[in-house]
């Protein structure tokens, strides 16, 4: 059960919504997954997409490392969705979390930009995404939710044309799902002060 806890609309028409429920059941077009750099799906969200969406999705995963090696951090790889309602899982390499002196908040800008930029090239509708890094990663979350919804808004303004008319910032953590809701308000009322 899924329960949208904020919404904004671009003046494009694209909507960002921030989300409190499961990623797994999001029926996007695709499904960012929060990844390590070998793709080995074991613990957290990528971990629960791979219990709910079949084994599949890591035996993709670990052909896609032998062809192309490791992902690097703030990279994406993609695969299919397996038995999710997605129809495929952009695999997103954030920073491990080392103290905010490793170019941290860089590498999760580029992660988000990165997954949007994706389904952007692949012509895809809809993306539902976790807050990326902030779990066993160890990113503060509010530090971590203020940079993933900023992304999200910075590359939507850029990019008014784009296949891309939805995202959904999803999580099944309640504390997570409201701190990018306070981010949401908090930017897109920076943004309308800056407005002409």
């Amino acid at each position: 059960m899924h329960r949208t806890l904020a919404s904004y609309t671009t003046p494009a028409h694209q909507t960002v919504e921030v989300r409190l429920g499961d990623l797994t059941q999001e029926d996007t077009d695709a499904i960012v997954n929060a990844a390590n750099s070998r793709l080995a799906h074991g613990g957290g969200v990528a971990g629960a997409i791979v219990r709910r969406g079949g084994p599949e999705i890591q035996e993709e995963s670990r052909r896609w490392v032998q062809e192309h090696g490791p992902v690097p951090t703030g990279q994406v790889a993609v695969t299919g969705a397996g038995r999710l309602p997605a129809r495929y899982v952009i695999h997103a390499v954030g920073p491990v979390w080392r103290g905010g002196h490793q170019d941290e908040a860089a590498l999760l800008g580029q992660a988000v930009w990165n997954s949007l930029a994706q389904a952007h090239r692949m012509g895809l509708g809809s993306i539902a995404l976790p807050a990326i890094s902030t779990g066993i990663f160890g990113f503060p979350k509010d530090r971590g939710a203020r940079i993933i919804v900023e992304t999200v808004l910075e590359f939507l303004h850029s990019h008014p044309d784009s296949p891309l008319r939805r995202v959904r910032l999803t999580n099944i953590d309640e504390a997570t799902a409201r701190l990018l809701q306070q981010a949401l308000a908090e930017a897109v009322q920076e943004r309308q002060g800056r407005r002409p």
